[in-house]
């Protein structure tokens, strides 16, 4: 049993963590929006009403639609394939409960663990949240990776830039090292139980964990991780119907953020190349993958201003890349928190 006592400052020392994060998201996006406004912008920044014309917040608004549905049907269809059926009103708050933990956490870490613990929450055993929210990431990073060399070779708007010159290589093995760290994970998962195992017993040396804890948790370990193994095989061997569509909300998903650019910048009269836009935004996104910031803060802001100061007057550099940030990012972790909130009440009632 534990003691509530324990239980108690876990869940305190949880928060004043997610404080704390939550601070450094603040801080780091400011500090990456100056840097757009002093390097890029030309220190210039000017309000234009264009972008909350009624025609405007009309498109954004049905653009938000599409992207939030998608993103939660695509969790469902690849919940629905394993064989799990949740309420769709379960799947667009667990949406904007991984908006929340995904962008206050260090390189996305926290999305994932907070998935888990909801779709488990909701009687979907940890193996099969585990599978799940996986292949939901490995389905998006294989659309955004494979894309990211296409446009870093052929968009013109990137042929002298520093991405593509000094990094290349390392962005290159970049993408080895990451796809072929999901290959291990979905098909040769057994692979991945010795290393786990001996970081347990490490664990254990130290004195870090208990005896019974650690015979707990190695047990859990492999246990887990065959019934992921199994279950990313019960994925590919679901019905063809979800597997399709699960693969299709995730394409619609990203097609719809990458979209967003391209709408801002058509509401405030430019002409827009949606292939270039579209193009910058995935090595954008790509990017973003190995920022060691939460959520990429200050570090997306000035990847998005740098890729986008040659098309945009640097009146309209910050605004844009406000807007792009408010409508992908911020609007929908302010919601995840308040969701989280009303769902943590929920069971502080329960076990009243």
């Amino acid at each position: 049993m534990t003691d509530p006592s324990e239980s108690d400052y876990s869940k305190q020392t949880s928060w004043r963590r997610l404080a704390v994060f939550s601070l450094i998201f603040i801080a780091m996006t400011a500090a990456g929006l100056y840097a757009v406004y002093d390097q890029f912008a030309e220190r210039s920044l000017t309000f234009d009403p264009r972008l909350i014309a009624p025609t405007t917040l009309l498109m954004v608004g049905l653009l938000l639609l599409v992207y939030f549905l998608s993103d939660g049907l695509r969790l469902y269809f690849t919940l629905r394939a394993l064989g799990h059926r949740l309420p769709l009103k379960v799947m667009f708050r667990l949406v904007f409960i991984n908006l929340f933990f995904s962008n206050v956490t260090p390189m996305a870490t926290g999305g994932g663990f907070a998935q888990i613990w909801y779709l488990h929450r909701h009687g979907v055993p940890m193996g099969r949240a585990t599978a799940a929210t996986t292949i939901r990431t490995v389905l998006a990073v294989v659309f955004i990776f494979t894309l990211t060399p296409i446009f870093l070779l052929t968009l013109r708007a990137l042929k002298d830039h520093t991405i593509t010159g000094s990094i290349g290589v390392a962005l290159a093995v970049f993408i080895f090292l990451y796809l072929a760290f999901f290959a291990v994970l979905l098909f040769r998962t057994h692979w991945l139980i010795a290393p786990l195992t001996q970081i347990l017993v490490t664990l254990h040396r130290f004195h870090l964990i208990s005896d019974a804890r650690h015979r707990r948790w190695q047990f859990k370990a492999r246990r887990e991780m065959l019934r992921f193994s199994d279950s990313f095989g019960d994925y590919m061997k679901g019905q063809p119907v979800y597997v399709c569509l699960s693969i299709l909300f995730t394409a619609l998903f990203l097609l719809s953020l990458f979209s967003f650019p391209a709408l801002l910048m058509y509401s405030l009269g430019y002409t827009v190349d949606y292939m270039v836009s579209v193009g910058l935004l995935v090595v954008t996104t790509f990017v973003m993958y190995f920022s060691p910031t939460p959520g990429a803060s200050g570090i997306s802001e000035g990847i998005f201003g740098s890729f986008f100061r040659d098309i945009l007057s640097g009146n309209h550099l910050v605004l844009v890349t406000v807007s792009w940030r408010l409508l992908t990012i911020y609007l929908g972790m302010i919601i995840g928190l308040i969701v989280l909130q009303r769902e943590l009440i929920k069971d502080r009632r329960k076990l009243e």
